[in-house]
C-alpha cells in the first residue's frame, strides 16, 4: 500500500484558517480546540520587501520521525496504518496523556469533557471512502495544503515555489 501524507506548503499559506474552519466541521471539534492550528510568524524581509508567513500545525501521521506518540499508548489507542495515517481511537484511549509530550508538533490537545485526549486523524473515514482530509479537499484558498502520495506532493511544492520566485523577482 503506498503511503499517503498531509503536507503544507507554509510559505504558501495566507493564512485565512479555513482549514480549522472546515477540521472542526469535518470532526466536530469541541470549542477551544483544534486538530491544525494556523499561527502567524515574524515578519520578514524578502527581497526588500515585507514577507509574511503562516505555520500550519497539524499531525504529520507516517512523515513524523518515528511517531512516538504510537509506542508511548498504553492501550493501543493510536494505531500508525499501512497507508502512513496515525489515527487514534478515543474510545480506547483512558486519558493518561501520555501521548501530549511525546508528539514533537505538540499537535495532540486534552478534551478534558471527555476526558480524553484527541488529535488529526487525517480524515480517516473521508479516506476509506475514497475522499481527502477536510482542510485539503480544495477548501484552502492559497491551495497550500496538499494530500496524497509524499514524493509527488514536494515536486508539485517545488515546482509552485519556482513559478513564486520568478514572480517575485520581476
Amino acid at each position: 500500500m503506498s503511503k499517503l501524507a498531509l503536507i503544507i506548503d507554509h510559505e504558501a499559506c495566507w493564512g485565512c484558517m479555513a482549514c480549522e474552519v472546515a477540521c472542526k466541521l469535518e470532526n466536530e471539534v469541541a470549542p477551544g480546540l483544534k486538530f491544525i492550528r494556523v499561527g502567524e510568524e515574524p515578519v520578514r524581509e524578502r527581497n526588500g520587501k515585507p514577507f509574511f508567513t503562516y505555520l500550519v500545525d497539524a499531525c504529520r501521521h507516517g512523515e513524523c520521525e518515528g511517531t512516538p506518540c504510537v509506542g508511548v499508548c498504553p492501550t493501543d489507542a493510536i494505531e500508525l496504518r499501512d497507508d502512513g495515517i496515525v489515527v487514534m481511537e478515543i474510545d480506547n484511549c483512558v486519558g493518561c496523556d501520555l501521548c501530549i509530550p511525546e508528539c514533537p508538533y505538540d499537535v495532540i490537545v486534552r478534551n478534558d469533557a471527555l476526558s480524553v485526549t484527541q488529535k488529526c486523524n487525517m480524515c480517516a473515514h473521508r479516506v476509506d471512502k475514497g475522499l481527502i482530509p477536510a482542510c485539503a479537499d480544495n477548501i484552502c484558498l492559497a491551495h497550500c495544503i496538499y494530500f496524497g502520495d509524499p514524493q509527488e506532493i514536494r515536486q508539485k511544492i517545488a515546482s509552485r515555489r519556482k513559478v513564486r520566485d520568478r514572480a517575485e523577482a520581476a
